[in-house]
C-alpha cells in the first residue's frame, strides 16, 4: 500500500516549470499556461524534499540600531544624471541591471561611468560580446583611459570570478549577463539556467565582498528584459536605457530601486565623442522657430519627478485612400485615435477623410493622459489651419464625453512652463495655487478649450446640434 501511495505522489508531482513565471505542470507543453511565453517550460523533476538542518551563521544577529549604515551609503559615479536615477550613486554590494535595445548606448555609458569611478578606486570591466581591442577603441574615442580601469574579455563564469580575485575591484561591470556561461550548467549562454546561475554567482560575490556591480541585460522585441523574471527580482536596481536610434536623446528610467526612488529619469545626449548628461533637456523638445505654425501645441509632461516641456505637431492632408492613414511618432497611437474620435463625434472638427500625422518633437515619448489636450489642440489647429498664440501651453486629460480631467503635479508643470518663458496655460478646473509668471485659464471641456485657443472658430458641442 505504501509503495502505491509513493508511486501516486510521484505521478502527481509537477515535473515541468516555466522559467519566466514559475507555473508548473505535470507534462511538457510548448507554451506556458500562465504567462503565455513560448519555449520556457523545462523539466525540473525535483528530488524528494529534504529537511535542512540548522548550520553555522555568517554573522550573529544584533539589534538593528547597532547596524552600521555607512556600508550602504551611495557613492557618486561622476555622472550626475545617472546618480539622479540611482538615488545618489552606486552602493557597495548593490547589484544594478541595466537593460536596453542593441546600439542604444549602454556600453558607451557604462564605460564612461567606469572611467570616472576609476578615479576613486579600482574598476573591472568584463566584456563578453566584444574583444578587448574594440572596447579600447571606444575608450580612446570617449576619453575613458584610466590606470585603475582594468579590462577583460571573457565568457566563462569561472574566469570572471578569477579576474575578480586578482583585481579586487570596487566596481564590477559585466557586458552582458546573457553572454556568460558556467561549465557546471548545461545549455548555451543566455538560456534560463545559465542566466540564473551566472546572476546568482555574481550577486553572491558582490554581497560578500561589497563590490558595486552593474549587469548589462538584453531586451526582447516587445521591449521587456530578456531572461527569467527572477533576474529582476534578485538584483537591487533595474534600469531601462531608452532612445530612438535616429535621435541623440537617451533616457535612463528607474524601474526598481531598493536604495532610492524608483520613478526617476535621467536624460543624456549621445554623440560621436561620448555621452553627456542633460541637466535641463526641456529645450530639446521644442521647435526652434519665431512664429506660430498651425497644427502645433506645447505641453508639459512628467518623466519620473521631472517636468519636461515638449511640443506636439499634427499635419492633416487630403487622403487619396479609401481608409485614411493614421500615423504617429512618439505618441500613444491609441490615445491619439481616442482624441480624434472625440473631436469628430462631440465637436465640429472634421478629420474623417484626411490623412493624419501626429508626432512629438525631439524624440521624447508622450504617453501620459496629461498630454491629451495638447494633442487635441494640435489636431484641431491642423484641421482648421489655425495657429495657437505663442506662449501658450495646454495640460489636461480628455475624457470620452469631451470633459477635461485633472492631472497630477500640475503646479510643477506650470512652474517649468513659466521658467521657460510661457505666459498662459490651458488647464483643468481648480488648478490650485498657480506659480507666478504664468496665467492659468481653466477649461472644463474640450469645446471650451477650442473656443479659447481658437477665438472665432465654429466649435459647437455635439449635444447642442440639431439632428
Amino acid at each position: 500500500m505504501a509503495s502505491r501511495s509513493a508511486l501516486s505522489a510521484a505521478r502527481e508531482r509537477p515535473a515541468f516549470r516555466c522559467g519566466e513565471c514559475g507555473w508548473t505542470t505535470g507534462k511538457w507543453v510548448g507554451r506556458c499556461g500562465e504567462c503565455q511565453a513560448w519555449g520556457t517550460v523545462l523539466d525540473v523533476s525535483a528530488p524528494p524534499v529534504r529537511t535542512t538542518a540548522a548550520g553555522p551563521v555568517s554573522a550573529p544577529a544584533r539589534p538593528i540600531a547597532d547596524v552600521d549604515v555607512q556600508a550602504a551609503r551611495a557613492r557618486p559615479t561622476g555622472v550626475d544624471e545617472l546618480d539622479r536615477v540611482l538615488g545618489g550613486g552606486l552602493v557597495p554590494g548593490g547589484v544594478v541591471l541595466l537593460a536596453g535595445e542593441p546600439g542604444v548606448g549602454k556600453s558607451t555609458l557604462l564605460l564612461d561611468v567606469a572611467a570616472r569611478s576609476a578615479d576613486q578606486g579600482r574598476v573591472l570591466y568584463v566584456t563578453g560580446e566584444e574583444s578587448a581591442a574594440q572596447v579600447r577603441l571606444r575608450a580612446d574615442r570617449i576619453g575613458a583611459l584610466r590606470d585603475d580601469l582594468y579590462l577583460a574579455a571573457e565568457t566563462d563564469l569561472a574566469a570572471v570570478l578569477g579576474h575578480i580575485d586578482d583585481v579586487k575591484p570596487d566596481l564590477l561591470v559585466l557586458d552582458s549577463v546573457q553572454s556568460f556561461a558556467s561549465a557546471e550548467i548545461d545549455g548555451s549562454p543566455g538560456n534560463v539556467s545559465q542566466v540564473r546561475e551566472v546572476a546568482a554567482a555574481l550577486i553572491k560575490v558582490a554581497k560578500d565582498r561589497g563590490i558595486a556591480t552593474v549587469l548589462v541585460g538584453h531586451v526582447t522585441k516587445e521591449g521587456s528584459i530578456a531572461g527569467p523574471r527572477l533576474l529582476e527580482h534578485v538584483v537591487d536596481v533595474v534600469l531601462h536605457f531608452e532612445g530612438d536610434r535616429h535621435s541623440r536623446l537617451r533616457m535612463v528610467r528607474g524601474i526598481k530601486n531598493r536604495f532610492g526612488p524608483s520613478d526617476e529619469v535621467g536624460c543624456f545626449d549621445l554623440a560621436d565623442d561620448g555621452i553627456t548628461g542633460l541637466a535641463d533637456p526641456s529645450g530639446l523638445f521644442l521647435s526652434q522657430r519665431t512664429e506660430a505654425v498651425p497644427g502645433t501645441c506645447v505641453t508639459v509632461t512628467v518623466e519620473g519627478k521631472r517636468p519636461l516641456v515638449a511640443e506636439v505637431q499634427a499635419l492633416l492632408a487630403p487622403s487619396t485612400l479609401a481608409t485614411p492613414r493614421r500615423t504617429t511618432s512618439g505618441l500613444d497611437s491609441g490615445r491619439v485615435a481616442m482624441v480624434l474620435a472625440v473631436l469628430q463625434r462631440r465637436f465640429k472638427v472634421n478629420v474623417g477623410t484626411a490623412d493624419v500625422y501626429a508626432a512629438s518633437v525631439g524624440g521624447v515619448r508622450l504617453t501620459e493622459p496629461a498630454t491629451d489636450l495638447a494633442v487635441a489642440l494640435a489636431l484641431a489647429g491642423g484641421a482648421q489651419e489655425s495657429a495657437l498664440a505663442t506662449g501658450l501651453v495646454a495640460i489636461g486629460e480628455v475624457g470620452l464625453a469631451g470633459e477635461i480631467r485633472r492631472v497630477t503635479g500640475l503646479q510643477r508643470r506650470l512652474a517649468e512652463a513659466a521658467r521657460l518663458g510661457f505666459t498662459h496655460a490651458l488647464v483643468p478646473p481648480d488648478p490650485g495655487k498657480v506659480p507666478p509668471g504664468i496665467e492659468a485659464v481653466e477649461v472644463s471641456d474640450l469645446g471650451r478649450a477650442l473656443r479659447v485657443a481658437f477665438p472665432g472658430a465654429d466649435v459647437i458641442p455635439f449635444a447642442n446640434r440639431r439632428r
